[in-house]
């Protein structure tokens, strides 16, 4: 499969800085579909016209977009009020940049850990459920979905139990593989087996099992084809978003890709 052809079936990870200083014009010119992440910097440096020109010109070049939200320091499960309240905050500037952009999705932090909320899962449980049916009320009347990121989890139970809480046409999964490798005990069939019917989106890096890498496909060892294997079986067609980090990543992420022939059938 021609590299331009992967191109049109996924997402690519880009900061928004990166977007809107320099990026903007290779990523129209070269037809990349983004996600565009934010963080706090850029929901405090930019302007209301930085956003909308971006999202005009993408829109003008019939991009997809998907958006990653903040993450770093937010708790949107925290058992202190205060604590979601500002986490509620930050989550909510970027969801009032969707009718903008009109993203297919945006993927979002749970941000559980066993280590943290140790003895107060059910606590985080109902805290969580609090904060996600408030932003998919957010999204009321669009087409965005919130999908629901793994990072500590060691397997599918926390987000399993937060998921069946919520509405599944507006809030879904996002398998990172990437983490499930080097944070994770479950495999990928323990994952789809549990969460597949609810699975929105997948995030394609790889690592060697013992750190967040963000390596391209095939340079770790995480099982890529098993992976793809199931979605076929299963017939789930999620969005496909790869996260390099440099541009040279992204070109051996493109070329793994193509060889391995992962997204043939997609």
């Amino acid at each position: 499969m021609p590299m331009r052809e992967i191109l049109k079936k996924i997402q690519v990870h880009v900061p928004f800085y990166r977007l809107r200083n320099d990026l903007l014009p290779r990523i129209v010119s070269e037809g990349i579909n983004p996600e565009i992440s934010f963080n706090h910097r850029d929901l405090e440096l930019f302007r209301a016209a930085d956003f909308a020109g971006a999202a005009d010109r993408l829109a003008e070049a019939g991009l997809a977009v998907t958006f990653h939200a903040p993450f770093l320091d937010l708790r949107p499960g925290a058992l202190d009020p205060k604590i979601r309240e500002v986490s509620l905050e930050r989550l909510r500037r970027v969801f009032e940049l969707a009718p903008l952009f009109r993203p297919r999705s945006i993927v979002c932090h749970p941000s559980f850990d066993e280590r943290y909320y140790v003895s107060v899962e059910k606590q985080w449980l109902a805290r969580s459920l609090e904060t996600w049916n408030l932003l998919a009320e957010e999204l009321h009347g669009s087409e965005t979905l919130i999908v629901l990121e793994n990072v500590y989890e060691k397997d599918p139970r926390q987000i399993g139990l937060l998921l069946s809480g919520l509405d599944p046409s507006r809030v879904r999964f996002c398998f990172d593989a990437g983490h499930a490798n080097a944070f994770g005990t479950a495999s990928c069939e323990e994952w789809m087996e549990r969460l597949g019917d609810r699975l929105g989106e997948i995030h394609i890096h790889d690592n060697d099992g013992r750190s967040d890498q963000h390596l391209p496909v095939g340079e770790g060892n995480f099982p890529f084809r098993e992976l793809f294997a199931l979605l076929r079986r299963r017939n789930l067609k999620p969005i496909l978003t790869i996260e390099p980090h440099s541009d040279d990543g992204l070109r051996r992420m493109l070329a793994n890709i193509a060889a391995m022939e992962l997204f043939e059938g997609f």
